[in-house]
């Protein structure tokens, strides 16, 4: 009998590429890729039209999604993990000298405010540095992945056709989150950033997790095997790339490879499995989105993971 196909929406990277180049094959169905251009194209689709059995997510996209009733669950398989200290960019002559001193201006959001890098890099500014988001107008370049949702009423939309790299340059804005920029003007608010991260990770094991795996719950239901299933092939890959990381067989590291290569001296897995590894930072991710009113309730962490899979972990 053939195996089920399960329509993927999933980028490639070093821990999913023997996914996708079928080296890895999971018991009992069968992937069926789709590629994306850019993976929040795929985080949009899942959200407005179920368009795929199986398709990563931006952590905070699917904490917004669940409360707002989107028929699919996660996995605790969290696929991308960063530090988003160095995510925020100030422009220099406007008086910034530290965080708190964007109290007061517009901060902009490249895309929406439930973007992840923003939930995490504004709980850096409040709970690293005293910064009050309340008081900071937040402008935002796109809208949000979940139509239902309403934004705080300090948050406001870019002006028609205006970037938020050529706003902050001119100085229409104080600083902007998850924007590139090469400007003699502009400058990291915070300094050392990655250094930064790292520490915090020594320190307290903190470890922000921004994407995960979401499931359609109609799918679930009919193949209740199939939780199981997509966690250990996921758990299969990853081993597969931690084990050429160790062994020095990755030829040309990517920036991404190196930071993990990084966090696994300090904590060993740099990408785990399972949600108890994860509990702090996946009840770290639901509190900061409390607290920003992404959320109007406190989610429970485990309504949030897929029947079978909460005690698993890889």
């Amino acid at each position: 009998m053939p195996r089920p196909i399960v329509k993927t929406a999933l980028q490639t990277l070093g821990h999913t590429e023997d996914l996708k180049s079928g080296i890895v094959k999971p018991e009992g169905f069968q992937f069926a890729f789709e590629e994306v251009p850019k993976i929040i194209q795929a985080f949009r689709r899942m959200v407005r039209g179920q368009e795929f059995d199986v398709s990563e997510m931006a952590i905070t996209t699917y904490l917004c999604a669940k409360a707002h009733g989107k028929p699919f669950t996660a996995l605790p398989i969290f696929l991308v993990r960063a530090f988003h200290h160095g995510a925020i960019l100030c422009n220099t002559t406007l008086g910034i000298d530290t965080p708190k001193d964007l109290e007061g201006r517009r901060v902009g959001i490249s895309r929406g405010y439930t973007v992840t890098t923003g939930v995490w890099a504004r709980s850096v500014l409040q709970h690293e540095h005293g910064v009050d988001l309340s008081k900071i107008t937040w402008v935002l370049s796109g809208d949000e992945h979940v139509q239902e949702f309403r934004p705080p009423a300090n948050v406001v939309s870019a002006p028609a056709g205006r970037a938020l790299e050529e706003m902050l340059a001119a100085g229409e804005i104080a600083a902007a989150i998850g924007i590139s920029l090469d400007h003699p003007d502009v400058r990291p608010l915070i300094p050392d950033a990655e250094a930064v991260g790292l520490a915090a990770l020594r320190r307290d094991g903190y470890y922000p997790i921004n994407h995960t795996l979401v499931v359609k719950d109609s799918l679930l239901a009919a193949k209740p095997e199939l939780a199981a299933d997509l966690f250990a092939a996921f758990a299969e890959a990853k081993q597969r790339y931690l084990t050429r990381m160790r062994d020095g067989l990755i030829a040309e590291p990517t920036k991404t490879d190196r930071l993990y290569r990084k966090v696994m001296d300090i904590a060993g897995d740099p990408l785990p499995y399972g949600v108890e590894p994860n509990r702090p930072m996946i009840e770290a991710v639901i509190r900061h989105a409390r607290e920003q009113n992404i959320l109007l309730r406190p989610l429970v962490v485990e309504e949030l993971f897929a029947t079978g899979t909460l005690e698993l972990a890889a």
